[in-house]
């Protein structure tokens, strides 16, 4: 990186570059400096010889010792009055030769593909996953369904039921697809590796619907990032209780919580409009009247605005899940 940063830094200057490259500058100035020579490291006084590194190795590998690991191969000659060399300095012999290996066959996992996901406008990529709500007494859990559109974090459906599984998820999902309206090729539908989000009727239903299915790579929980944040405002809610007594008592306390959420809250990442608002495409007049607002409060005391007349911003054009990385500098 640092040989890249000099060699842009001829076209575009050093500082630009370090900058674009986020390299230290002094990193950039250090290369360049004339580098002295390597010297010699002396040889170790307590060294072995290399006639004494030989015989190590040969007795690591006899027939007697070549099954068992140096720290083995020590307590054995320590308990025989035999001493060569620490068990350490043993591996490094070994290393030195290529002969110290993994001796169990690992297990090695395949390379997953990252999902890229773009949502310009609402009804375009739906995000969905399942939390447990804690029951009336110990190791009772009552399991919430939510089916969020990332575009505006708009909760575009959600049930609460007894179990989790497929044919409940496969419900929900045909139910809210009719609901909006979703045509074929119109939604992907992401979710995570859970045994409902892989079942198969889950999947012969998407497919008949016209909707793609997306999944996180295994093991990735930030691969579905906007539903995860959804759980975490619910169970951070102040209303949210420890332990609900009943499923009826669990829907009772959601229904109000997912009007307030889409109606009510304003979404940091929607630059503080409503999930209603951005999903019944009503940002751009909000914005606009909130700007009216700005201009005339810079209007009647500019001095309290140091940078100059505010700007209202607008949600986000485009909403990633894993947004791609840009291209490598030459």
């Amino acid at each position: 990186m640092t040989t890249i940063a000099a060699a842009l830094g001829e076209q575009i200057g050093v500082k630009q570059a370090c900058q674009l490259l986020k390299v230290p500058r002094s990193r950039v100035y250090r290369a360049r400096q004339p580098q002295p020579p390597p010297t010699e490291r002396p040889l170790p006084v307590s060294a072995l010889s290399d006639h004494e590194r030989d015989h190590v190795r040969q007795v690591l590998n006899s027939d007697r010792f070549r099954d068992q690991a140096p720290r083995q191969v020590y307590a054995a000659l320590l308990d025989e009055g035999a001493y060569l060399c620490h068990w350490r300095t043993m591996y490094r012999v070994l290393a030195a030769h290529a002969e110290v290996r993994e001796r169990r066959n690992l297990l090695t996992h395949p390379t997953y593909a990252k999902p890229e996901l773009l949502a310009t406008a609402p009804n375009q990529v739906w995000s969905w996953d399942i939390t447990k709500l804690r029951g009336p007494v110990k190791w009772t859990y009552f399991y919430l369904y939510v089916l969020l559109d990332i575009y505006s974090r708009y909760v575009v459906g959600w049930m609460i039921a007894e179990r989790e599984t497929a044919a409940l998820a496969y419900d929900l999902v045909e139910t809210t697809c009719t609901r909006h309206g979703i045509a074929r090729d119109q939604l992907t539908l992401h979710a995570d590796n859970g045994g409902p989000m892989r079942a198969k009727a889950l999947a012969l239903l998407l497919a008949d619907l016209g909707v793609n299915a997306s999944h996180s790579r295994p093991h990735t929980s930030d691969d579905n990032p906007f539903s995860e944040a959804q759980f975490k405002t619910l169970k951070y809610h102040p209303g949210y209780p420890d332990r609900f007594g009943s499923i009826q008592d669990a829907r009772a306390w959601a229904r109000p919580f997912f009007d307030w959420y889409n109606a009510e809250h304003y979404h940091v990442g929607l630059n503080l409009l409503t999930p209603a608002s951005v999903h019944a495409g009503q940002a751009q007049v909000i914005c606009q009247q909130r700007q009216t607002v700005m201009n005339a409060a810079y209007a009647a005391h500019p001095e309290r605005f140091s940078k100059g007349l505010p700007v209202v911003a607008a949600p986000p054009k485009a909403v990633w899940i894993n947004p791609p990385s840009p291209p490598n500098l030459p």
